[in-house]
């Protein structure tokens, strides 16, 4: 760890996208929100899966109200990845998925028993180089995850208390960083009180340290698929004090990129009449959680310029604002809640 970095600064504010540059990824779109269009914008991607496959999936506090419906999953992993196994890891606060013994216990209750759940740090932790990082050489994850040749990043979009957004880079850098040691070296400095006390731009910065540094041991056999739906200001981690959902459903996104995956979905929400997104903008402004999308670029995690497919009309080319015409402009609860 490199005592002497100092964090980039700008994490407050949004870049559209006509003051960005350089090249263009894929990102595909669908309005479906059902296991039909998960399966559909998976078949998108996962083409890159193969060997011994992860889902890094978020599995939630107990009876969380927000996470991805678990019939979505199922019908997912037994159509498409029968062999996959959910990976996750215990967290570094206290609580229900503190331990091991805690956090098979949350998963039982919440409904993930369909298939493997490997808590990737029961038997200890692993270290990956993180190339160019300049907080960390290498970061911490559970042990098992090196043992992976493949990874679909399955990731429910929404705020967070402390990184603004949680998108597929929050999922990999925090999810897949082990519960002590790494998820510690993301969150805390020793030389100041308090374990929560890294926070804007250098907490960004780390998260995407720590991504970088997963995404490299996986190469091109990882994928991203995010999920705009039952968006919260707060992570999944907060379960049921998680802050009521008012930000509409918007779809889901799906890329080999990254960077460009998150940064859809960002454009996706400012996107939003004013009135309809100005809940998560502020969540993301206020804890300057842009910093994210602008360091993985320095990074070279990805293009934060992207063409964006429609996959429910003919592959059409569309913009944002395209993408988001049909929203209902606040949050309606759907078929899917709780199950």
């Amino acid at each position: 760890m490199n005592k002497d970095a100092l964090p980039g600064s700008g994490g407050e504010r949004y870049v559209p996208l006509e003051e960005r540059s350089g090249e263009k990824s894929v990102v595909y779109f669908t309005r479906d929100l059902s296991p039909e269009g998960l399966i559909r914008i998976f078949d998108r991607v996962g083409g890159c899966l193969a060997g011994k496959i992860a889902v890094k999936l978020h599995t939630g506090e107990r009876n969380g109200p927000n996470i991805i419906p678990r019939i979505w999953v199922k019908k997912l992993m037994r159509e498409r990845l029968p062999e996959a196994s959910i990976i996750e890891t215990n967290t570094y606060y206290e609580g229900d998925r503190s331990t091991t013994e805690l956090h098979r216990e949350t998963i039982r209750v919440n409904g993930w028993t369909f298939c493997p759940v490997d808590i990737t740090d029961e038997e200890g932790t692993a270290m990956l180089p993180v190339p160019g990082g300049k907080w960390f050489d290498e970061i911490s994850v559970g042990s098992h995850l090196p043992s992976y040749d493949s990874m679909l990043t399955l990731t429910h979009f929404k705020g967070h208390v402390q990184g603004g957004f949680g998108g597929s880079n929050k999922n990999i850098g925090i999810g897949c960083a082990d519960g002590k040691i790494g998820k510690k070296c993301i969150h805390t400095a020793p030389d100041r009180p308090k374990i929560w006390n890294i926070r804007k731009e250098e907490l960004m910065e780390r998260i995407s340290e720590s991504t970088k540094g997963v995404i490299t041991h996986f190469g091109e056999h990882v994928c991203y698929i995010n999920v705009m739906r039952n968006m919260s200001v707060s992570c999944d981690c907060e379960g049921l004090e998680a802050e009521p959902v008012v930000t509409p459903d918007i779809g889901i996104v799906a890329s080999m990129d990254i960077l460009a995956a998150d940064q859809a979905c960002v454009d996706l929400v400012y996107a939003l009449p004013k009135e309809s997104g100005k809940d998560l903008v502020e969540r993301i402004e206020s804890r300057h959680g842009h910093r994210q999308l602008s360091y993985m670029k320095e990074l070279g995690m990805g293009n934060n310029l992207y063409t964006l497919v429609d996959i429910d009309n003919y592959d059409l080319e569309i913009s944002p604002r395209d993408a988001v015409a049909g929203v209902k402009k606040t949050w309606v609860a759907d078929r899917y809640q709780g199950i």
